[in-house]
């Protein structure tokens, strides 16, 4: 129980919040960005029932018919068992197919059915939509310079 010193004393208050160190943090700022853009993403890509990694590991096999697991694995920094479960549920989908890799007799290159390129197509239209809209504050050089910024930073 409070004391009447401790009840005299007034709790400070805030007006308004100083967000200028947060502000002041590369990962802060990143995480914000991406946050307002992957919230319109999920609800935009639930049409397809796709999730930013599944729309990622379909965008590589799109661009790269063929590609084997450990390509994309290493090319999304995925862990093999998580994307075994991710293939296979796009496999069930009737959107990906695996055949023979040409030169590895091990491998199996991903592929892409005609349903997977038709979902392909309207899923990176609407991406691309977003991400104009996304960027409509921006500049085109200034969107140019941001990538460019953001790939040192991970790559």
């Amino acid at each position: 129980m409070p004391t009447t010193k401790e009840k005299a004393v007034a709790s400070p208050s805030v007006e308004q919040v100083d967000t200028s160190y947060l502000e002041s943090l590369l990962g802060y700022n990143a995480r914000r960005a991406a946050l307002s853009v992957i919230g319109v993403f999920l609800e935009r890509m639930s049409v397809y029932d796709l999730r930013p990694v599944d729309f990622s590991v379909l965008s590589l096999i799109t661009h790269n018919p063929g590609v084997t697991s450990r390509q994309v694995c290493t090319a999304l920094d995925i862990l093999p068992p998580n994307l075994v479960g991710m293939v296979n549920a796009l496999e069930k989908r009737g959107l990906v197919h695996r055949k023979p890799h040409p030169r590895d007799g091990r491998a199996m290159g991903l592929h892409l059915s005609a349903a997977g390129h038709k979902l392909m197509r309207d899923a990176e239209r609407t991406a691309s939509e977003l991400e104009a809209e996304v960027a409509s504050r921006l500049t085109p050089g200034e969107t140019r310079t941001l990538l460019r910024l953001l790939k040192k930073i991970y790559l």
